[in-house]
């Protein structure tokens, strides 16, 4: 019995899938992209674009990088979910997940997915450049490939190494402005880099349960919270000094480190606390474990924001 038959009777609806109303459909196909990731991705790119041109970009670039994107991250998506739609159905976090609930058939979200990497790479190719292009397909391969297929159910480093997917749009932003990569670039990419765990790690403290029962080794189901709480502080360390590197490197003006300086600061005060309530043996409740998961989406909005906004200030 696979793990989706294995759910109980009635969470899987047995009706076709071509008489399912047109909107619940449009929904669930758009379900498949996983929006809300795709808006974070879309934040990092496009003030990277005002960082590569100085100023205002050319609108019509940006909203053909952005199109472009939002195809690539989605067919990234949809893959993700077609792989993983067998713990899906084991996790209550993803439970109500389109392949879950039998709203989109595994064959119609192939099909979806293979439709939007190819409409993807091609649009990126012709209406930004090629570079653009082979960089998002690069880090749809890497998230589908090395990430949700090779290192998500087989090491508690899935999220370190997986979220190099989600550090691509900086350089695609960039490069859609340039047609080069830059070491600003490079250190963007770096924050983003270091970032990803101690954004996801809190998140995966919550659930812990969903990641074991569905057999999945995210760090906080092998390690104990003191220590995923130890390696949150660790990257948050990283991520803090490589976010400062930007302004001695000369890429921008006074306005960037020090809205970097004070958001870290603040990054580095939540992520102390934690540490300080796993080392006490705070559990529950009282951990309070998403209060850095829901600042950290803030963090990284907000030093973005002051990317885009420190050309105009110099």
């Amino acid at each position: 019995m696979t793990a989706v038959e294995s759910r109980p009777a009635g969470s899987l609806s047995t009706q076709s899938h071509s008489h399912r109303p047109f909107g619940a459909r449009a929904k669930a196909f758009l379900a498949l992209t996983k929006p809300r990731v795709i808006e974070l991705l879309l934040m990092t790119t496009v003030p990277v674009m005002f960082l590569a041109a100085e100023g205002v970009p050319d609108l019509w670039l940006v909203l053909a990088t952005c199109l472009g994107g939002f195809m690539s991250a989605g067919g990234a998506g949809a893959f993700n979910m077609y792989i993983d739609r067998d713990i899906d159905a084991l996790m209550d976090r993803t439970s109500q997940r389109p392949l879950v609930t039998g709203m989109v058939s595994p064959r119609e979200c192939l099909i979806f997915a293979y439709a939007l990497t190819v409409v993807s790479t091609a649009w990126l190719w012709f209406l930004v450049n090629p570079l653009s292009s082979m960089l998002a397909l690069g880090a749809l391969l890497f998230y589908v490939i090395g990430y949700t297929m090779l290192l998500k159910r087989r090491t508690a480093q899935n999220i370190v190494w997986g979220g190099i997917a989600g550090c691509m749009p900086v350089f695609v932003g960039w490069s859609a402005v340039t047609n080069s990569v830059s070491w600003a670039s490079v250190v963007l990419f770096a924050v983003m880099f270091f970032w990803t765990p101690p954004h996801y790690w809190p998140l995966s403290m919550k659930v812990k349960d969903d990641y074991e029962r569905a057999g999945v080794p995210m760090l906080p189901v092998v390690a104990g919270n003191k220590a995923v709480a130890r390696q949150i502080v660790l990257y948050s360390w990283m991520m803090v000094l490589v976010s400062l590197a930007l302004w001695p490197l000369g890429f921008t003006g006074w306005f960037y480190p020090v809205v970097a300086a004070a958001l870290g600061a603040l990054w580095l005060k939540e992520a102390h606390g934690l540490y300080s309530r796993a080392k006490a043996g705070v559990t529950g409740a009282k951990l309070n474990e998403m209060r850095l998961f829901h600042w950290s989406i803030t963090y990284v909005s907000l030093l973005f924001v002051a990317v885009a906004v420190d050309p105009f200030l110099r």
